[in-house]
């Protein structure tokens, strides 16, 4: 039997905090918070916050099926042409749905092995930097890029007083949300919430 006091791996993932970004005067998207928290060895850093948007997780999903021809990924929310970034109705279905996504791959062991993965839920390296990371064409590795982006001074109030109530005593717990590569958003767009930091409220 396994013992009391052994901890079970856990990885919990939310995807939460939609946000509209402004691209110009007729453009605007939404990225949503990704916040991770776990104690599995898989994981470089056991609480990790970014942002991403839709379109990088069908980048994502894109480049797991490519590398892991044999499994059948969770499908992403559908592509609609009545989505409405003003609905919220819609935005939290899509929420939801990207929510789901991650939770079925992250369960998985063979996608947990792809490193394009970890650097998509703990950093905020664009699709473009991740490609190069991952080929060795970038100075720093995959866990150097973690490690960095999580050393950031930003942290997480919030989640780590549930992680101490919960006795999960791990020094690997603070995170950043920003810093490493670049992106198409500015840095303050990528704050996340319950961040030490202010982050000014999108219209």
């Amino acid at each position: 039997m396994t013992p009391k006091h052994e901890k079970q791996e856990f990885v919990t993932v939310l995807v939460r905090d939609p946000r509209i970004k402004k691209e110009d005067s007729w453009h605007s998207h939404i990225d949503y918070e990704i916040f991770i928290h776990t104690n599995s060895m898989c994981f470089t850093r056991k609480t990790s916050c970014v942002r991403r948007r839709f379109r990088e997780f069908v980048w994502l999903r894109q480049r797991l099926q490519s590398n892991a021809a044999l499994i059948q990924l969770p499908e992403l929310p559908a592509r609609t042409p009545f989505f409405n970034t003003n609905n919220p109705q819609h935005v939290d279905q899509r929420r939801q749905g990207l929510q789901q996504f991650l939770q079925k791959i992250l369960q998985n062991p063979l996608l947990l092995s792809d490193s394009r993965l970890h650097l998509f839920v703990q950093t905020q390296l664009n699709p473009e930097d991740i490609e190069a990371c991952v080929s060795g064409h970038t100075k720093y590795s995959v866990a150097d890029a973690i490690h960095e982006f999580a050393c950031l001074k930003r942290r997480f109030p919030v989640e780590d007083e549930e992680r101490k109530k919960e006795n999960y005593a791990d020094s690997d717990s603070e995170s950043s949300s920003s810093g490493l590569g670049h992106s198409s958003d500015d840095n303050i767009s990528h704050g996340c919430k319950g961040s030490t930091d202010t982050v000014p409220e999108e219209p």
